[in-house]
């Protein structure tokens, strides 16, 4: 919209002028009283958005955080993965930070301004409305009484000018009409004479008032001006206020500037130092053909020794809880490490030693018939099965699991007393077959 004063357009009938128009300028009181709740509880809508969202991303990050250190994903690239965890908690830091912010500071700030600005008055009315109003009716009063008798004037100008047309129609009937007789004639005559009379006087009259109007206008046009800038003021305060606050909101939820940019620099810079070839490094090393080994030596029999070459011994369960005994050995052979008992230890009967006779030598291809013997045996069929006790795994191959968790057995208990199962998160190895129970 312009408001070029060049422009000359016609006026319109509800002016501010025009007597009692200045109620709408009035109203602008009561309307910014209205305007601050609404700004307060836009705020407090967007306040509530923010911890609404802020939880939500604690709730990811914690949910998929878990997952992840559960889960068979390793090194380097592990880390990575979590990094987008770290950056929804930082994320949700920094939006708990923008409600806060909102709510402790601008909300405030309107709340305490409103406070200030608008009185109440005991007639549920504001001390700032009812003195706008006093003012631009006192300023309209004089102007008022003027422009009514100048309405009332014009009323009657405009009522003698209609008997004045009637008057002079009845004459020229009265002349046309050979009935009528001179004494009838002179009256209507007499009649249209007294109405041109009334005429001028009214319209004397009407031109006076309207004189005097005009004269008071300018007084009515300064006294009007002067209330409505008082006015101006108040609301030009109102809403410079307005534009300080919105700024200041702005600058809360603007986090682009370096809140962000510091989550996402750190975040893009975790992500590129995770390195594939790290990774299948410490695998092969953990896991995979970089693992050591303890090969197998020429032993010299020993009287000590009841089971020289047992691979694991039984569980033995004890008063304050459950052991396992590890096995003994002497000279320079280490302790041997759990390994996955093959299918030909599996075959053998009431046996636990290893023999050098041909019959019996695993390495013999003869008797493999080209079957490799290190294949597992998956014969038997998986169950469940739920841990009666906490359990540590000893060697790389064991499983670890808490009383109450649930795995599933995927090869039956071997002579040693051990059985193999598999996790809820993938991973396979043994565990103590008196560890566990059968879930019906």
């Amino acid at each position: 919209m312009s408001y070029d004063d060049s422009v000359v357009i016609e006026a319109p009938s509800d002016s501010f002028w025009e007597v009692g128009n200045y109620k709408r300028t009035v109203k602008r009181f009561d309307d910014g009283h209205r305007l601050c709740n609404d700004l307060m509880s836009c705020l407090h809508d967007r306040a509530r958005i923010e911890k609404s969202y802020a939880a939500q991303l604690t709730e990811w990050a914690k949910k998929w955080k878990q997952m992840l250190e559960k889960g068979p994903q390793y090194g380097t690239l592990e880390k990575a993965w979590l990094s987008l965890m770290t950056e929804a908690e930082k994320v949700s830091e920094l939006h708990l930070g923008v409600k806060c912010a909102l709510m402790s500071e601008d909300f405030e700030k309107v709340k305490n301004w409103q406070k200030e600005a608008y009185h109440k008055q005991m007639m549920a009315n504001f001390k700032e409305t009812k003195e706008a109003d006093d003012g631009f009716r006192k300023a309209q009063k004089p102007w008022a009484k003027k422009l009514k008798e100048v309405e009332a004037a014009k009323k009657a100008y405009h009522l003698a000018c209609k008997e004045e047309k009637i008057a002079i129609s009845r004459e020229s009937n009265s002349k046309a009409d050979s009935n009528v007789n001179p004494e009838q004639l002179k009256k209507v005559q007499d009649k249209v004479e007294k109405s041109k009379q009334d005429v001028q006087k009214t319209k004397e009259k009407y031109e006076k008032n309207l004189d005097e109007l005009n004269k008071s206008t300018p007084q009515y046009i300064e006294n009007m001006e002067q209330v409505f800038e008082q006015c101006q003021l108040f609301e030009n305060k109102r809403l410079e206020f307005f534009r300080e606050v919105l700024l200041e909101v702005k600058q809360h939820l603007d986090l682009s500037a370096t809140s962000y940019s510091n989550v996402y620099q750190e975040l893009e810079h975790t992500i590129k130092s995770a390195d594939p070839k790290e990774d299948l490094k410490w695998f092969r090393c953990t896991h995979g053909p970089g693992m050591p080994m303890n090969w197998p030596q020429f032993e010299e029999w020993c009287a000590d020794l009841n089971r020289t070459l047992s691979r694991r011994e039984k569980p033995k369960k004890t008063g304050d809880g459950v052991t396992l005994t590890s096995i003994s050995q002497t000279g320079e052979q280490a302790s041997q490490p759990p390994t996955y008992n093959s299918s030909y230890e599996k075959n053998q009967n009431d046996t636990t030693e290893w023999s050098d006779d041909e019959t019996n030598n695993p390495f013999n291809s003869n008797e493999t018939n080209g079957d490799n013997p290190f294949d597992e045996d998956h014969s038997g069929s998986e169950v469940k099965v739920r841990a009666l006790y906490d359990y540590e795994g000893q060697e790389h191959d064991e499983l670890s699991f808490k009383a109450g968790d649930e795995l599933t057995k995927v090869e039956d208990e071997d002579e040693q007393g051990w059985c193999k199962g598999r996790l809820e998160n993938g991973q396979v190895g043994l565990y103590p077959a008196n560890y566990v129970e059968l879930i019906p």
